[in-house]
C-alpha cells in the first residue's frame, strides 16, 4: 500500500495576537478573536520565506526515517507565496536535501490545497513505481492587506509528506477530489495583496466543496463520522472546520486536535499538512483520519488515512506543540517590518 512514509512540519518562531492586530485597526480584539476563534498568528521572519519553511520542514521528514535525498525521485512544492515569480522553489528544496538531479520537481499552485495536488501526484508516481520517494510540500507565508480582515488570520508554516511504499506509517486507502470554478478568492500577477468575495467564500465555496469532497470520499472509503478519530480540514480560521465536522457527523473532540489555526492562524497550503503532523505526533496504529484540504478558485482534496504499526518506529520527539510553544510575542511595528508592509517613499 502506498502512503506517507514520513512528515516533517515548521513552524515560524514569532507570533502576533490578535488583539495586537485589532488595537492598531481601532476595533474590540477580544470580540475579533472569539468571532474567529484566532487567538494567534505566525509571522515569518525578516530572513524565513517559502523556501526555508519547504527546506526545514523536508529535511524533518527525511531525518525522520533514514531516506536520502539520493532516494528522492520527485520534488513538489505547493504555496501561493512562492519567492519567485519566475524560478522554482523546488529546485532550491532539491539542492538543500542533497537530491540527485535525476529527479522531477516543480512548483504547485491552487490556493491553499497546492500542496495536498502534490500528495496526490506522488501517490500516482510512487504507485506507477516511476520513484520509490517523492516529496510532497505545502507551505505559505501567507500576505493580507493592513486592515483587511484577512491579517487576522494570513499566517506561515507548513509541511512536507514523503510518500513512498516501503514502511508506510499512514496508509492512503482513497483519495478523491471536487472541484468547481468559485472565484471566492484572488490576486493578479501583480498585485500585492489578495481580495476576497467576503461572505461569498463560506457556503458557496468552503462549505460546498469541503463537505461535498468529504462526504465523497467516505462513500468511497465505506465510512462514516464514527469511523475516524480525527478529522482535518482546511482551516482559514477556527470556527469553519468546527462547523462542517459537525455537519458531517463528527463531534468536537475529533477535530481538536488537528485544529492548528486558533493560535497558528491560517498557514494556506500548510494548513492541512501542519494539522496531520499534529495528529501524527500523537496517533496510534489503527487509528483513521479524514482530512480534507481546500483550496480557493475553487477545489478540495479528500484522504481516507490509517496509520499503521511503522509509526511506532519513528521519532517523533520533535513535535508540532513544541513548535507552538516556542513562539514568541511581537508588536505590530514589528510584524510590519517582518511582513514589509513599510514602504519607504523615494524621497524628491
Amino acid at each position: 500500500m502506498n502512503g506517507i512514509v514520513s512528515y516533517g512540519a515548521y513552524i515560524p518562531r514569532y507570533k502576533i495576537e490578535t488583539t495586537e492586530i485589532a488595537s492598531v485597526w481601532g476595533q474590540d480584539g477580544s470580540a475579533m478573536a472569539r468571532n474567529l476563534n484566532v487567538y494567534s498568528k505566525s509571522v515569518p521572519g525578516p530572513d524565513e520565506d517559502v523556501i526555508t519553511i519547504a527546506v526545514e520542514s523536508a529535511r524533518t521528514a527525511m531525518k525522520r526515517c533514514g531516506v536520502t535525498g539520493q532516494q528522492v525521485g520527485a520534488i513538489y512544492t505547493g504555496s501561493e507565496s512562492h519567492p519567485y515569480a519566475v524560478k522554482p522553489s523546488s529546485t532550491v528544496v532539491a539542492e538543500a536535501v542533497c537530491a540527485t538531479p535525476y529527479l522531477t520537481a516543480a512548483d504547485y499552485e491552487f490556493a491553499c490545497k497546492a500542496g495536498t495536488a502534490a500528495i496526490q501526484t506522488c501517490l500516482g508516481m510512487v504507485g506507477d513505481k516511476q520513484i520509490d520517494y517523492g516529496l510532497a510540500i505545502g507551505v505559505d507565508t501567507s500576505q493580507a492587506a493592513p486592515g483587511d480582515a484577512l491579517e487576522y488570520s494570513a499566517s506561515a508554516g507548513g509541511g512536507a509528506f514523503l510518500i513512498g511504499r516501503d514502511k508506510v506509517i499512514a496508509e492512503i486507502n482513497h483519495t478523491t477530489s471536487y472541484t468547481t470554478d468559485t472565484p471566492d478568492f484572488w490576486r493578479r500577477e501583480g498585485q500585492q495583496y489578495p481580495r476576497h468575495g467576503g461572505r461569498f467564500t463560506g457556503k458557496p465555496a468552503y462549505f460546498r466543496h469541503v463537505a461535498s469532497c468529504a462526504q465523497l470520499t467516505m462513500k468511497m472509503a465505506g465510512t462514516e463520522a464514527k469511523d475516524y478519530q480525527y478529522i482535518v480540514t482546511h482551516q482559514p480560521n477556527g470556527k469553519f472546520p468546527l462547523r462542517v465536522a459537525k455537519a458531517l457527523g463528527f463531534t468536537p473532540e475529533q477535530v481538536e486536535t488537528g485544529l492548528m489555526t486558533p493560535r497558528v492562524g491560517n498557514t494556506y497550503s500548510g494548513a492541512v499538512f501542519l494539522g496531520l503532523a499534529a495528529v501524527f505526533d500523537v496517533a496510534k496504529p489503527g487509528d483513521r483520519i479524514l482530512s480534507i484540504a481546500y483550496g480557493s478558485g475553487a477545489g478540495s482534496d479528500g484522504f481516507d488515512i490509517t496509520i499503521t504499526d511503522h509509526i511506532e518506529n519513528l521519532d517523533r520527539s520533535v513535535t508540532v506543540e513544541q513548535m507552538i510553544s516556542r513562539m514568541k510575542i511581537i508588536n505590530y511595528p514589528t510584524y510590519a517590518k517582518y511582513r514589509g508592509k513599510i514602504h519607504m517613499g523615494s524621497g524628491g
